[in-house]
């Protein structure tokens, strides 16, 4: 049997048990976020009121494009992550299991259709 501290046992392990790693995720995808939305919030801005075909030509451009989609899946991708720290802090059990499941297929599936609605405008 080995010897281990209280400190030693607990050292890195958070209520999920995944250390400080999740929270490092947050603060890195928080910052990249930083980054890119005041330029995605231009370049939606700039189209915004624009006619159909307008729209379409903007969203067709690659920049705007890739742009659009890394906001979408970042952003939801942080979304969920910091819905799933609320669940384990809060909720305990079966209510527990079903919510951070209900979050995953909710988060996956608005990613899934912000990128097919972006697909079907850019080509």
């Amino acid at each position: 049997m080995r010897y281990l501290t209280d400190r030693k046992r607990a050292e890195g392990k958070g209520a999920g048990h995944s250390g400080t790693e999740h929270h490092w995720h947050m603060q890195v995808s928080a910052v990249g976020l930083a980054l890119i939305v005041p330029t995605f919030l231009y370049v939606f801005g700039s189209a915004l009121g624009g006619t159909h075909d307008e729209v379409l030509a903007t969203f067709a451009r690659p920049i705007p494009a890739i742009l659009t989609g890394l906001v979408l899946v970042f952003g939801l991708l942080h979304f969920k992550n910091g819905a799933q720290i609320m669940i384990e802090d809060y909720w305990r059990g079966t209510t527990r299991k079903a919510a951070l499941m209900f979050t995953t297929a909710f988060t996956y599936g608005l990613i899934a259709t912000g990128l097919f609605a972006l697909a079907k405008m850019a080509l």
